[in-house]
């Protein structure tokens, strides 16, 4: 996951809403999104990273989710370091809440390279970062998080979070703008881009929401919300190397319980 855009209590029918990009290596192999039957994916919607077996974004029947991100380092990352894609079903399967479940990664944090994980319920989220602080309990409103800290102001998370800002203000309900701004393909002009140790060409490529090149790109984008009334919808689009639709899956349910699943019980 490269792009995520999280509006908690910010939209009169949603209480959560997560919007969401993941970039990577076309050659990485994936799948889709679909319901898991084994572990460690029992009821948990999430698409699958083959390569490793985790995923970049899972939510379960009871409203819990949690994505991570990449922190962008170019000075290169620790190749014997463990998938940052297994934090996602670990949290997901904790018996405790998700920031307890959070709280127990930073243990292990050190065995992985740079990342950003989210994490949450129909009641409110954490962030946490083992290149910052956490886990943190994230206020009421819209944040936004790519391969730096929480809400750090790169020109595309500052643009995609702005219109997801500008949609829940709005009260709209429909959710096809969120994928509109995703879709978003311009790139940052060169003065804003941040200087996170990789070339100039390829801060450029990663500066738009939406990412198109021959090797490496936007794979999906996803959209997750719960409304005020437990009901819940993970909707994700999958692209193929030019940018082009090649997916759809949704998946809309009810929470089981919701109001068993608290971030401070």
């Amino acid at each position: 996951m490269c792009l995520a855009v999280i509006a908690l209590a910010a939209h009169p029918r949603y209480a959560l809403v997560v919007a969401t990009n993941r970039d990577e290596f076309h050659a990485r192999a994936a799948a889709r999104a679909t319901w898991g039957t084994a572990p460690p994916f029992i009821d948990i919607v999430a698409g699958r990273d083959l390569a490793a077996g985790g995923t970049w974004l899972g939510a379960r029947r009871d409203g819990r989710w949690a994505l991570v991100t990449n922190v962008r380092d170019g000075a290169g990352n620790d190749a014997g370091a463990r998938s940052r894609g297994e934090l996602v079903p670990r949290v997901l399967n904790a018996p405790a809440n998700p920031r307890a479940a959070a709280d127990d990664v930073r243990g292990s944090a050190h065995r992985y390279n740079g990342f950003n994980l989210l994490a949450g319920d129909f009641h409110g989220a954490i962030w946490m970062s083992n290149r910052g602080a956490g886990p943190v309990d994230m206020a009421a409103g819209v944040h936004g998080l790519s391969n730096a800290l929480l809400d750090t102001p790169w020109p595309k998370l500052a643009l995609t979070r702005q219109r997801v800002a500008a949609w829940a203000a709005a009260g709209d309900a429909d959710t096809a703008p969120l994928f509109a701004a995703l879709a978003d393909r311009a790139q940052a002009p060169d003065a804003l881009l941040p200087s996170t140790g990789v070339t100039l060409d390829r801060e450029r490529l990663l500066s738009s929401p939406f990412i198109v090149s021959d090797a490496y790109g936007t794979r999906c984008s996803t959209v997750f919300t719960i409304d005020h009334d437990g009901r819940a919808r993970f909707h994700e689009r999958t692209f193929d190397a030019a940018g082009m639709p090649s997916g759809e899956v949704i998946e809309a349910f009810d929470l089981v319980q919701p109001e068993l699943e608290r971030l401070d019980g």
